[in-house]
């Protein structure tokens, strides 16, 4: 077992912090895998913006680079050039909207930009043309998401724009779903029509096509025909489904676990208050135990009064509201000890407690709690 907090590489006996996330490198090796065969011929692009969905950056970019990947997609150039700096050497393309003067360092970096306006692109001309050295440049098409990218009924002009770039190497055009995810597929289908007619520009003017993507977890999940040229799988290759009501049409795995340990036990006597704003009271003596993390990791304050933990394979009710640093955990007539496992997510025989649940428990989606999970949490890879 070896692992990281942030980016070093440390072992397991070095982590002194008894919160930490394990991540298995073999089940996203598996689930990579998976993807990887149940879309062809298509290149895939495995997503690791937000600290690889708080699964640990550098680590899980060099487990990709292994296993031959085509692209890696980032949020941020930060992310980018951190990759670079830790000796990543395929193509990563960041999703992100530009800044100007940061044109340089992605060139600088090699890496690929996205490209939303034809005021994105002559800055990038311009800058490359004046670095003397070619940009590469992904066109970002938006076709229902407003956020960044052109119209699609203006898209033409950016595409045509992009020809006349003498120190742009455009190497794909993509646009993305805002609702792949859900069991009615109307709007994304709408999508990929938008998707499709600007796209035909290359076949009308008779030019070699740039790589075309669209499709996301849900959409690689529900829409196999809109694969194209390449996938960008994000949460889904973590093992956990973008949505309740996508179609599992491939088997994926959580890599993550979220464990930490009992580090204080006690009597708590009838009528006597647990945590901030006194919101908790027993109604009779009960056992409890505390363990050493909170909303500062990214345990969400919102899950308080409904979370649950694993301590020997039981489930118990955390109570009292969630602190910064510490959650109690009440259980009642219970044996725990100091130094006992607890699990936050994660699975003790046959008893689990799922990304899904503590979304639930937290109002909002897995998306938000695995991103959540801080960098001062330990990851520890299990190789």
């Amino acid at each position: 077992m070896s692992g990281s907090i942030n980016h070093p590489v440390i072992s397991e006996q070095e982590v002194i912090r008894p919160t930490r996330v394990e991540v298995d490198l073999k089940i996203l090796e598996e689930n990579f895998k998976k993807i990887k065969s149940h879309v062809g011929s298509s290149k895939v692009m495995p997503v690791l913006k937000a600290n690889a969905y708080g699964h640990g950056l550098i680590r899980v970019a060099k487990l990709m680079q292994k296993l031959n990947a085509d692209y890696l997609g980032v949020a941020v150039l930060e992310e980018g050039i951190l990759l670079r700096n830790e000796g990543i050497t395929i193509p990563i393309l960041v999703l992100g909207g530009i800044w100007g003067n940061q044109i340089p360092l992605f060139i600088k970096n090699d890496l690929t930009i996205t490209a939303s306006s034809i005021d994105k692109l002559n800055q990038i001309e311009a800058v490359s043309s004046q670095m003397k050295k070619r940009a590469k440049v992904h066109l970002k098409i938006d076709t229902g998401m407003e956020r960044i990218g052109v119209h699609h009924y203006n898209a033409e002009k950016l595409l045509r724009a992009s020809i006349d770039c003498k120190n742009i190497d455009v190497e794909g055009v993509y646009s993305h779903f805002a609702s792949s995810d859900s069991s009615d597929l109307t709007f994304s289908k709408l999508q990929v029509e938008r998707f499709e007619e600007a796209f035909s520009f290359y076949e009308k003017q008779s030019i070699p096509q740039p790589i075309k993507h669209i499709s996301n977890s849900g959409a690689i999940l529900q829409m196999p025909e809109t694969n194209f040229d390449m996938v960008r799988p994000g949460i889904m290759l973590y093992g956990v489904y973008p949505s309740s009501e996508v179609k599992k049409s491939i088997e994926v795995r959580p890599a993550l676990s979220w464990k930490s340990l009992v580090v204080y036990f006690k009597i708590i006597r009838a009528g006597s208050f647990v945590g901030y704003g006194m919101k908790w009271k027993a109604e009779h003596d009960v056992r409890a135990v505390t363990v050493p993390l909170g909303y500062g990791d990214g345990y969400l304050r919102s899950m308080s009064h409904k979370a649950e933990v694993l301590i020997r394979g039981n489930r118990f009710p955390v109570v009292g509201v969630i602190s910064m640093d510490q959650i109690v955990v009440n259980i009642e007539n219970n044996s725990a000890y100091n130094g006992d496992e607890v699990i936050l997510i994660g699975a003790d025989g046959t008893t689990s407690i799922t990304v899904e649940e503590l979304a639930e428990w937290a109002g909002t989606i897995p998306y938000e709690i695995l991103t959540n999970i801080n960098t001062r949490v330990p990851r520890i890879y299990i190789e």
